[in-house]
């Protein structure tokens, strides 16, 4: 009898044991790949005699990427290098800009000026200007600005550089608390 109740034990372990779910949690996310990887057009393993799932998105998750995913991440990550980018454009213009005559705190500087100083640091100085525009940091007229026919179009910031900076950087936090693992309230200690 003391066999049996030994087997019996040795059952329980194997059934209730770490490894076991582990496993088990490796085979459910295996599975799980090879479907998404079956309606996936793009991958080797398509099935191309299978109908895709009809895209149930709701219109404000269209063009965005899975939560959580590697590709939202890497997104994140080019936001926080974007926004250092438009301090950095902001504080040239603020820098080499001239004061508005009616607010002081406040700078413009022509395309053409803008181009020739920045083009040294970044090659995105249109892209960039869009960019800071969106952000309501600067702006200028027209849609677009193209060297040598827009030199002399004036460009103007709409905040003073330091604001400017906070707006910024408290975008560049919240992305950053959202992609780290365990956000942080500031009391971190080393």
């Amino acid at each position: 009898m003391a066999d049996v109740g030994h087997e019996l034990a040795a059952i329980r372990f194997v059934v209730d044991s770490p490894l076991k779910s582990k496993v088990a949690k490796f085979n459910q996310v295996v599975n799980e790949h090879k479907s998404n990887q079956l309606e996936n057009p793009f991958s080797g393993s398509h099935d191309s005699r299978s109908r895709s799932p009809k895209l149930l998105l709701k219109p404000e998750e269209y063009g965005k990427p899975k939560p959580g995913s590697l590709t939202e991440f890497r997104g994140m990550k080019a936001n926080i290098q974007v926004y250092q980018e438009l301090i950095e454009l902001c504080g040239i213009i603020h820098q080499e800009g001239k004061p508005i005559e009616d607010e002081p705190e406040l700078r413009e500087i022509t395309f053409g000026e803008l181009f020739q100083i920045y083009v040294h640091v970044n090659d995105k100085v249109a892209g960039l200007l869009l960019r800071a525009r969106k952000h309501e940091l600067l702006t200028f007229e027209g849609e677009m600005l193209f060297q040598k026919f827009h030199d002399d179009v004036p460009i103007y910031l709409l905040r003073p550089f330091q604001r400017i900076q906070e707006i910024m950087t408290e975008k560049q936090s919240e992305l950053r608390r959202s992609i780290s693992p365990a956000p942080s309230n500031g009391s971190d200690t080393k």
